[in-house]
């Protein structure tokens, strides 16, 4: 296990009791490794920070530091910084969303710290990944980018102990939370050179298709893809990071979840492409199980995609005929 010093932890690394013995994100010494092997922690299962990981880290973090000052500017001249989001932010979002493994790409843009300014990334660079699997020309995906990259520009007018509240929101706070839609319309549509789908997404992204959405409460066909696309990204970013209110759902449950429309009815056709095209991404990932265990993904159930075949030691689980056990997380 000495070999492993001097290398960074990816996630918590723990004992067979769930105890944490090393923090994610730690530089693994000799006394950490005298630790892991007291308490038999296997090695082969602790995942580690490649340098690719590391350089794309970096610059994620680059990209969410210009995009504070980018909207901290936005905030003070009431001004969208056209230029410079395209020259600064956006080719960052389109190449991320080429990144050659979705899961490695979802666990680095998951935001931790920050959520605002990391989330506006990472929902530029989902719905840049969902509209290459719909197959839309190149030049409306980088309409799309720009569309999903400035959708919560809206919150610049919000203050920002309400949207870093940790508790639940009043009534009064709710209400003013929701015009984020509106405001960020208005700043986008005074911009000159933006095509008018992008202060369209702005302003419809937490719409649905049953109704229930706001500002308008809109429904289906009154609602422009491109909305329909950032709200898919939008909801699959926040349930998969942390927030003040929320800890990550697990990845069965966020899956779950978005089939089912807990979280409002989204787009049938758009969140079957991206789930769909997420689950055929994980045959031959290591995952990790609700009961703590790790297994391989060996074969997808054809009729119940998020409920695959797992392989872990000797003995093959299929998921579709377990209700009590299901895929926490990823193993990346």
């Amino acid at each position: 296990m000495d070999e492993y010093i001097g290398k960074i932890a990816k996630h918590d690394i723990t004992n067979s009791n769930g105890t944490v013995l090393v923090p994610a994100k730690t530089k693994i010494t000799e006394e950490h490794v005298h630790l892991l092997r007291n308490h038999v922690v296997d090695p082969s299962l602790i995942p580690f920070i490649t340098g690719d990981d590391q350089e794309f880290r970096r610059s994620m973090k680059r990209t969410v530091d210009t995009s504070k000052e980018l909207f901290h500017s936005i905030e003070s001249s009431r001004k969208v910084p056209l230029l410079e989001i395209r020259q600064k932010i956006l080719p960052f979002v389109q190449q991320a969303a080429a990144y050659s493994n979705v899961f490695q790409l979802f666990e680095s843009v998951k935001a931790t710290d920050e959520y605002t300014y990391q989330h506006n990334i990472a929902v530029g660079i989902i719905s840049t990944l969902i509209g290459r699997w719909m197959s839309l020309t190149e030049s409306d995906i980088s309409i799309l980018s720009l569309a999903a990259t400035l959708h919560d520009v809206g919150k610049v007018k919000i203050p920002v102990e309400i949207l870093n509240k940790p508790g639940k929101l009043s009534n009064d706070e709710y209400a003013l939370v929701k015009k984020h839609t509106v405001y960020g319309y208005e700043l986008l549509k005074e911009t000159i050179g933006l095509n008018p789908r992008i202060p369209l997404a702005a302003l419809q992204h937490h719409e649905r298709n049953d109704g229930k959405g706001y500002p308008f409460g809109l429904k289906e066909d009154k609602i422009h893809l491109f909305s329909k696309i950032v709200a898919v990204a939008d909801i699959f970013h926040a349930m998969s990071s942390k927030r003040p209110y929320h800890h990550p759902l697990s990845f069965h449950e966020i899956v779950i979840q978005m089939r089912k429309g807990i979280f409002g009815e989204l787009d049938p056709n758009i969140v079957t492409v991206f789930l769909d095209n997420i689950m055929r991404k994980i045959v031959g990932e290591r995952v990790v199980l609700t009961d703590g265990r790790v297994g391989d993904v060996v074969y997808l159930n054809p009729h119940h995609l998020e409920s695959p075949l797992i392989k872990t030691g000797d003995e093959f689980i299929d998921l579709s005929k377990r209700n009590d056990l299901h895929i926490k997380e990823i193993h990346i």
